[in-house]
Parts: C-alpha cells; sequence; structure tokens
C-alpha cells in the first residue's frame, strides 16, 4: 500500500507513515521530560545538527550554571563538591511510614507515586529520585533548589505544596499535596483546544501564581501544560520546580539554557541574559496552545521551530476577541525589553483588558467556579492520569527502608551529597 503526497519528495509507504506515527508519540511523551534528554536526542540527529541555530546551541556552553547542561556528563562530585545546608535527616519520616499505590508520574530521575500515609490515612504525591541518576548528571544543585522553592510555595493557592522531605541511603522524598484533576496538557490532548473563557480563567490562575514567584524573586523557567494541574474542583496548581532560579531583584538577569523546547524564549536561545520576563513569554505560548490546540511557531522539525521562534511574526488566527489577539501580541513580543510584564511584571498583566472580567480578589480566595469540573470520586479516582503511568508496576524499591540496603561505594557516595535535604514543617503548623 502506498499514499502519494504532492508535498513528499517521494513515496510514501505505509511503513513509512508508521514510523512517522511513532516519532510523534515519542516526541509527545519526550515533552514530559525537560530540555537535557531532548537535546541528548537532537545531538544524535544528523540532519538536525545540520542546521546553523542548533550547532549554536549545542555547541556553546552556557556561561554559569553548567549542571543544566550535560552532553558529556563528568563524575559524580568529590566530598569537596558536596552540598551541605543543615542535618542530613529527619527522624519523622521514612519510607514504611507509607503504603505506594500507583505510579502517577515519571520524569528523568525517578517517579511520582500515590501514597497512603499509614499512620494519618492522608493522601499524598510523593516523588521518588535515585540520587544515583541524579549525581551522573551532576543535577543536584536542581534538586536542591527544587526543595527550596517548596519550602517557600506554602502560603499560594495555586502552586502545589511541599509537607515534607526525606532521604534514604539512595533515595530523595518529597511529600507533596496530591492533585488528582490531571495535568492540562492530558486535557488539551482530549479537548485540542478550550474556548475563550476557560482559557482566561486558567491564564489568570497561572500568572497569580508566577506573580507570586517573583514577588519572592524566583524565575519559573519552566511553563507547560505538563506542570499545570488541575485540582479536584478544577483551580490550576503549578508543579515542579527543579528549573527555578532564586535570588533574581526586578531587574536581575540570569543566563542558563534551560526549558522545553516549545516555549522557549527568543533571548534564552539567543543565549543572552533574561530576566523574569521569560515567565510571560512562556504564559503567552501556553495561552496561545489553548486558544489553538499548538504551541505558537511549533513545528515538528526542531530546528524549524527554534528559526521560528527567532525570526517568524506571530501570526494569529481571528477566531479570538481583540483583546485576546493584544494580550498574546504583549505577552509573545520578541523583543523582551517591549514585553508585555517588563515594566511592573504582574501588575501589568494584572491590568490587561482581557482580564477585566476577572476578580482578583475572588479569584486568589477560590471563589469563581472554574469552568471545568473533573468530577473525581476521590483519591483512588485515577480517571485523568496517563494509563502509561497508572498501568505500571510500583516498584519494590521504592519502599524499602534504609537499614536494607547495602552501603556500597556509589550509595555512600550519593547519601552524603544531598545533605540538608531532609524538612520537616514546624509543630505549629499542623495547628
Amino acid at each position: 500500500m502506498t499514499v502519494k503526497t504532492e508535498a513528499a519528495r517521494g513515496t510514501l509507504t505505509y511503513s513509512r507513515m508508521r514510523g512517522m506515527v511513532a516519532i510523534l508519540i515519542a516526541f509527545m511523551k519526550q515533552r514530559r521530560m525537560g530540555l537535557n534528554d531532548f537535546i541528548q536526542k537532537i545531538a544524535n540527529n544528523s540532519y538536525a545538527c545540520k542546521h546553523p541555530e542548533v550547532q549554536s546551541i549545542l555547541k556553546i556552553s552556557p556561561p554559569q550554571e553548567p549542571e543544566l547542561m550535560n552532553a558529556n556528563p563528568s563524575p559524580p562530585p568529590s566530598p569537596s563538591q558536596q552540598i551541605n545546608l543543615g542535618p542530613s535527616s529527619n527522624p519523622h519520616a521514612k519510607p514504611s511510614d507509607f503504603h505506594f499505590l500507583k505510579v502517577i508520574g515519571k520524569g528523568s530521575f525517578g517517579k511520582v507515586l500515590l501514597a497512603r500515609h499509614k499512620a494519618e490515612e492522608a493522601f499524598y504525591a510523593v516523588k521518588v529520585l535515585q540520587k544515583k541518576a541524579i549525581l551522573k548528571k551532576k543535577e543536584e544543585k536542581h534538586i536542591m533548589s527544587e526543595r527550596n522553592v517548596l519550602l517557600k510555595n506554602v502560603k499560594h493557592p495555586f502552586l502545589v505544596g511541599l509537607h515534607f522531605s526525606f532521604q534514604t541511603a539512595d533515595k530523595l522524598y518529597f511529600v507533596l499535596d496530591y492533585i488528582n484533576g490531571g495535568e492540562l496538557f492530558y486535557h488539551l490532548q482530549r479537548e485540542r483546544c478550550f474556548l475563550e473563557p476557560r482559557a482566561r480563567f486558567y491564564a489568570a490562575e497561572i500568572a497569580s501564581a508566577l506573580g507570586y514567584l517573583h514577588s519572592l524573586n524566583i524565575v519559573y523557567r519552566d511553563l507547560k501544560p505538563e506542570n499545570i494541574l488541575l485540582d479536584s474542583q478544577g483551580h490550576i496548581v503549578l508543579t515542579d520546580f527543579g528549573l527555578c532560579k532564586e535570588n533574581i531583584e526586578h531587574n536581575g538577569t540570569t543566563s542558563t539554557f534551560c526549558g522545553t523546547p516549545e516555549y522557549l524564549a527568543p533571548e534564552v536561545l539567543h543565549k543572552q541574559p533574561y530576566d523574569r520576563t521569560v515567565d510571560w513569554w512562556c504564559l503567552g505560548a501556553v495561552l496561545y496552545e489553548m486558544l489553538y490546540g499548538l504551541p505558537p511557531f511549533y513545528s515538528r522539525n526542531t530546528a524549524e521551530m527554534y528559526d521560528n521562534i527567532l525570526n517568524k511574526p506571530l501570526q494569529l488566527k481571528p477566531n479570538i476577541t481583540n483583546s485576546a489577539r493584544h494580550l498574546l501580541e504583549g505577552l509573545l513580543q520578541k523583543d523582551r525589553t517591549k514585553r508585555l510584564g517588563a515594566k511592573d511584571d504582574f501588575m501589568e498583566i494584572k491590568s490587561h483588558v482581557f482580564f477585566s472580567l476577572i476578580n482578583w480578589d475572588d479569584l486568589i480566595n477560590k471563589k469563581i467556579t472554574p469552568p471545568f469540573n473533573p468530577n473525581v470520586s476521590g483519591p483512588s479516582d485515577l480517571r485523568h492520569f496517563d494509563p502509561e503511568f497508572t498501568e505500571e508496576p510500583v516498584p519494590n524499591s521504592i519502599g524499602r527502608s534504609p537499614d536494607s540496603i547495602l552501603l556500597t561505594a556509589s550509595v555512600k557516595e550519593a547519601a552524603e551529597a544531598f545533605l540538608g535535604f531532609s524538612y520537616a514543617p514546624p509543630v505549629d503548623s499542623f495547628l
């Protein structure tokens, strides 16, 4: 069986069609894994590597924070490079405190599991990370940064909360709010795009969360539908703070090349210093995807997509309101100094005419009824999680306690590299 197509330079066979579908499916899965692994793949793609923009991105190492980009990872750090932020143990938590029930997410360094605390009978999402995998890619500072940001986020309704963290000799555990309304990515896949009122509601809650992070001098840097969850009522919950950059003052910049390919701002691709306006670009990209079904400047060819982000004018179809068009043009402004949010950060977004229907006080107090209700029946209702995760068996090693692990030299080294990771909230926070 053959299919003729004018766009092709030859005959498109059935086997080639299957291959294209397989590539697309693999790409959708790759979106969950972040930029580091993605770059490893395009580095091995001879066609992509011929494009000058891709060559530039792969060839030039960023001047700061090299641990986020490691095409050739060096050996694990020696004791002199280890991180020490305080006590190394938390006597209040251990893996055997939990029943680990289901895998609900996966990443480069481990898994996220639905777990029930045996004593409290409460449900949590427990992020379990392998120390050896983190050390191999020299990402320990990135993980500690995620923990530090989580500790600051306990008071905002649209940011996932950290209950406590602990470690064993070979693993790190984040005990997080359990959110089971599904990823925004999952709902976008099913519905293709959202009507404007629904997109406005989500964009407002996302902007509120980003504005709060900016008030703490934190730049998020990795906003995408996979990192945006819906809670059981349908409110936004931002998660995964691994690429956050702390201590960025109002006019401060950073220069690390990181993020997710479809959402990279032009200044990041140019390897120029960038500031908190990078988050407003990403908000524009996510809003565009909610309204149109694909990210702006999207192409299955990565080199072409990067070229589009850098050089192609923003094109907006006429099926959105003028206020939505104006907001997208402001957020997706290639010159960051002219981008909406460059002068007065969140206040500029908040006062835009697109959000004139939003009562921001009601929004932050969750008094606005979400436009979509996930209708989950309880913690065990996993209908909004990808079966790719939930059908995977829970590894026996996840709940293994430290004293049952043979402490090899590499495990000992991993155990010492995350001093200060463990965290327990103060007693009065339970009252």
